[in-house]
């Protein structure tokens, strides 16, 4: 028996390894929502442009809301034989409607249906992982304006290098989720045209109105040229090259998690809803959490990868290489969402240990550069000059093992003569964050003003 898609151009069914590669219903039915929307937007359009009877229209309108409603409570069957989401709904709304279903697929193609599916389903999880930012970055300023005094050690090289407070460090974040949320905005607004109409490749010789259909989807306008519409991926490229960012982003944060939970460093403590157990180890508390956000931004990746390796050799338009388009996306975005809802989570479950943080941001010499500015601020000295009597200070300290603070003044005035009991004034944690009052510094009265702004930008 012929495929009852391909009608009368096959005499034969395909094979069954060729209905297997062929399929893809058991993933693109997630764009069971898009596909039903396009589908009333076309049939409204095609009634307005009087192309099919207004009866039809509403027909083929009541219909699809009735397949609506059955995928939605689980009641639709969907057939592997039928391929994809689109044949299995316009079969079903055949058996609903009658002749009238047959109408629907006027002047367009499975090509443009695909492509505006899709941008549709992109758009909706770009609105999802903006709103999902949003929350993490609330959670992050709240934090931030919490511990604007609380002072850690700031890393170079993941080694000891100048006081920060803990607030200060964690604003960063922000700004890199800030960035995100650009790239996210921006990627929407670029993907936001109606591939709708543009058929197979060539456009359709019915009297269409794409701007009444892109409207009707909330699109900004249809696309430009029919071969671009159908062929075109970009728009997913650029959402997951966004998400992979942003995967990027919370792996880094969840690795400092992993690193300050450590016994080693002892700077925060997740609670048991973050944290797992050893199966042998009765002691261990495993930042599991913060360790799987770290490993799925390798996947979030490789989604990228995957469909910039599937789109690289392809001619224009459509090819069938493009269906495994949808489950790298699906992928990259199911597990952003998750990863971000987990980050959310552990940034409003975790809690500092202020007291090892402020011993940890004492220790590795780390006010030394403040020395070296007050040798040019109060001495004159030039930096370099400085530098070299500051690193002379340092070797001291540490053949002694211990802190700058702690070496007399005699013992300093030996390296330079210049230097006054003032000195000690610069040399604790607490004075050199304070003095951090560039603009971007480190300086708790510059946290706060931070976490001000961001409050009122983020509502």
């Amino acid at each position: 028996m012929s495929n009852r898609m391909w009608g009368g151009r096959f005499s034969a069914g395909p094979s069954a390894i060729m209905e297997e590669i062929n399929a893809s219903i058991d993933f693109d039915r997630k764009l069971y929502a898009q596909d039903i929307a396009g589908s009333k937007a076309h049939a409204e359009m095609l009634a307005a442009r009087g192309i099919i009877s207004a009866e039809d229209a509403g027909k083929i309108a009541e219909g699809l809301d009735a397949i609506k409603a059955e995928i939605d409570n689980g009641r639709f069957t969907f057939s592997r034989a039928l391929e994809d989401i689109h044949m299995n709904v316009e079969s079903r709304l055949k058996e609903l409607i009658g002749a009238a279903a047959g109408r629907l697929h006027t002047a367009r193609s499975r090509n443009d249906q695909v492509a505006t599916d899709f941008r549709l389903w992109v758009r909706d999880s770009l609105d999802h992982v903006d709103g999902q930012l949003a929350d993490l970055m609330k959670a992050l300023v709240k934090r931030a304006g919490e511990h604007a005094d609380t002072v850690m050690p700031g890393f170079t090289h993941l080694q000891s290098a100048q006081p920060v407070t803990f607030g200060h460090h964690l604003m960063a974040y922000v700004e890199m989720l800030a960035r995100d949320r650009g790239r996210v905005q921006d990627a929407r607004r670029r993907l936001n045209e109606c591939p709708l109409g543009a058929a197979a490749l060539a456009g359709t010789s019915f009297p269409i109105d794409r701007h009444m259909t892109a409207a009707s989807l909330g699109f900004d306008r249809p696309t430009a040229n029919s071969l671009d519409s159908v062929s075109d991926r970009d728009f997913a490229l650029e959402a997951m090259a966004a998400a992979s960012i942003i995967a990027v982003h919370l792996s880094r944060l969840a690795e400092e998690i992993v690193i300050w939970s450590s016994a080693q460093f002892g700077f925060v403590r997740l609670s048991d809803a973050f944290s797992t157990g050893s199966s042998i180890m009765p002691q261990k508390r495993n930042p599991d959490a913060a360790e799987l956000v770290r490993a799925k931004s390798g996947r979030i990746i490789g989604d990228m990868n995957a469909l910039l390796i599937i789109m690289k050799g392809l001619p224009l338009a459509y090819q069938k290489d493009m269906q495994e388009d949808k489950e790298q996306a699906f992928d990259c975005f199911e597990n952003l969402s998750l990863v971000l809802a987990a980050m959310t989570g552990m940034v409003d479950d975790l809690v500092p240990n202020v007291a090892r943080m402020a011993a940890a941001a004492g220790s590795g010499f780390s006010t030394a550069t403040d020395l070296a500015d007050w040798l040019v601020r109060v001495l004159g000295l030039p930096f370099r000059d400085a530098h070299h009597v500051t690193g002379r200070l340092v070797a001291i300290a540490a053949e002694r093992g211990i802190e700058l603070s702690d070496i007399p003044l005699a013992d300093m005035k030996t390296v330079h003569d210049g230097i006054t009991e003032a000195v000690y004034d610069v040399l604790t944690v607490e004075n050199s964050v304070r003095s951090r009052t560039s603009h971007g510094g480190t300086a708790p009265d510059n946290v706060r003003a931070e976490v001000k702004r961001w409050t009122a930008l983020l509502g």
